[in-house]
C-alpha cells in the first residue's frame, strides 16, 4: 500500500496549539476573576486546564518552536507554559499554607514578574503580526491590573482585570483560529495584519501563521 510522499524534515506550526491552550486557560480563569461566576468554590476547574492544556500542551507547543528556531514561539510558549503549570501548584500547594493578612503580597509579587516579562515581550511582539501584538498588548495589561488588584486588595480592580483577561483570550483564540485555517486552507484566509516587521521586509513571503517573522 503506497503512502503519500512528506518533507520528513519539515514539521506542522506549533503556534495555534499553544495560542488556543493559552486561550482556553486564560477565558476560565478570567471568567472567575470577572465574577461571572460567584461561587468561588468552582475556581478549582482551573487547575486540570493549568497542567494539562495551558500548561503540558504550551510547554510542548514551546519545545517545537525551538525546533522551528522561531526564537520569539519559543520564548513565549515555553515561558506562559511554565506559568499555567506554576500557577498550578501555587494555587493547590502554596496559597492556603500562606497567612491569610499577607497572602496578596506574595500574588502580588508572583504578578508583578509576569507583567515584567510580558511587557518587554510586547516589545519583541512588534516584529510578529498584529494578531499576536493584540494578544500581548492585552495581556500585558490583564498582568498590571491584576497585579495593582493584588498589591490593593480591590475586587473592583480584579473585576476589570478578569474582562481584560477574557478579552485576551478572544485575541489569542483568533490568532490560533487564522493560524490553523490559515495553514489547512494554504493561504491567508483570516487576517493576521503583518505589521512594521514584515513591511519593513517586503522580500519575504508572509505565509499566514500566527507569528510572521521570525527570529
Amino acid at each position: 500500500m503506497s503512502t503519500p510522499t512528506t518533507d520528513q524534515g519539515a514539521i506542522a506550526d506549533p503556534g495555534p496549539l499553544g495560542l488556543a491552550a493559552f486561550a482556553a486557560t486564560t477565558c476560565v480563569l478570567s471568567t472567575f476573576n470577572a465574577n461571572l461566576i460567584t461561587d468561588k468554590s468552582l475556581v478549582a476547574v482551573v487547575l486540570p486546564l493549568a497542567l494539562f492544556y495551558g500548561g503540558l500542551a504550551q510547554l510542548l507547543a514551546g519545545m517545537w518552536e525551538f525546533r522551528k528556531g522561531n526564537t520569539f514561539g519559543a520564548t513565549a510558549f515555553g515561558s506562559f507554559g511554565a506559568f499555567w503549570l506554576s500557577y498550578a501548584a501555587y494555587a493547590k500547594f502554596v496559597v492556603p499554607g500562606l497567612p491569610a493578612a499577607t497572602a496578596n503580597q506574595a500574588t502580588g509579587l508572583y504578578l508583578l514578574v509576569w507583567a515584567v516579562f510580558t511587557i518587554y515581550m510586547t516589545v519583541a511582539a512588534t516584529r510578529t503580526t498584529g494578531a499576536i501584538l493584540a494578544v500581548f498588548v492585552t495581556l500585558s495589561a490583564t498582568f498590571v491590573v491584576l497585579c495593582v488588584a493584588e498589591f490593593a486588595q480591590s475586587p473592583n480592580t480584579v473585576k476589570a482585570g478578569g474582562w481584560l483577561g477574557l478579552l485576551t483570550a478572544v485575541c489569542a483564540w483568533y490568532a490560533s483560529f487564522a493560524g490553523v485555517t490559515n495553514s489547512t486552507y494554504h493561504r491567508a484566509v483570516m487576517p493576521v495584519l503583518p505589521n512594521l516587521g514584515e513591511r519593513l521586509r517586503p522580500h519575504r513571503a508572509h505565509h499566514g501563521g500566527p507569528f510572521g517573522a521570525h527570529a
